[in-house]
């Protein structure tokens, strides 16, 4: 590893970081910086969810105050989360990634569209927006959707964030702050099981990951920061501009193919 590719992967996972905190997605850019730097596919999908999910720490310290608030939905969702990110880790060395990867702009573009228009889906479904309790069908759907969410987040996991943060809307949630503390732990323990995997399969390129957690470790913290001082309307705005502006970058890459 040249210092070129060493500053080029800390950047990568600096941005990555900052992304994730704030929508998720930073896979787009630390898993092809990898490949930029001679990493195999599959090891470089390995090191680079190990990488961000050290640094994920960063973003929960910087949600801590929302943890509470969320602690309920939490114990619903854990569960799901760590078997479908174990599922989807065994996934990945049990398959390519080209299959599944053909899927991922069309699941991130559907998630964005339903995270922008929320309230006029749910109002489509039959769900009243301004019930105090989301329905039992809504919540059980969440639940069942989160572990598919957890599968893909074990195989690939670009853009995870946006699946969840669009299904956390649909179940009542409407504190985009406290949504981001839900998907950012989430988020984190998806990754956990999946690296915990990788690293049992020999899958880490060490030298790698160590320098991309540090560049992680600031970009999650800064992202988890600075964007709890911008109201909640310019946030959701971010977020659905990273997600159409992923999922193109996803779609042209295909296209190139």
């Amino acid at each position: 590893m040249t210092w070129t590719e060493a500053i080029l992967l800390a950047v990568a996972a600096a941005a990555a970081g900052l992304i994730n905190a704030v929508a998720g997605g930073g896979t787009v850019i630390t898993f092809p910086t990898l490949l930029l730097a001679r990493t195999p596919a599959v090891v470089a999908n390995a090191t680079s969810t190990l990488a961000l999910v050290v640094g994920t720490f960063g973003s929960v310290f910087g949600y801590r105050r929302q943890l509470p608030s969320v602690r309920p939905w939490l114990r619903r969702f854990i569960p799901v989360s760590l078997l479908g990110g174990l599922i989807g880790a065994v996934l990945l060395t049990a398959t390519g990634e080209k299959i599944f990867s053909k899927l991922v702009p069309f699941l991130l573009l559907f998630a964005t569209v339903l995270f922008l228009g929320q309230g006029a889906f749910k109002r489509f479904a039959g769900f009243d927006q301004a019930a105090p309790h989301p329905h039992s069908r809504m919540v059980w759907a969440a639940v069942g959707f989160q572990f598919l969410v957890a599968v893909y987040g074990g195989y690939f996991g670009a853009g995870i964030g946006i699946l969840m943060l669009a299904s956390l809307g649909f179940i009542g949630l409407t504190d985009i702050h406290e949504m981001n503390a839900l998907k950012t732990v989430l988020g984190a323990l998806i990754n956990l099981v999946a690296a915990a995997y990788f690293i049992f399969a020999g899958l880490i390129n060490w030298p790698k990951a160590g320098i991309m957690t540090v560049g992680a470790l600031a970009g999650y913290y800064l992202g988890s920061h600075y964007s709890q001082r911008i109201s909640q309307q310019r946030v959701r705005q971010i977020i659905t501009a990273i997600g159409f502006t992923i999922s193109a970058v996803l779609f042209y890459g295909q296209f190139l193919r």
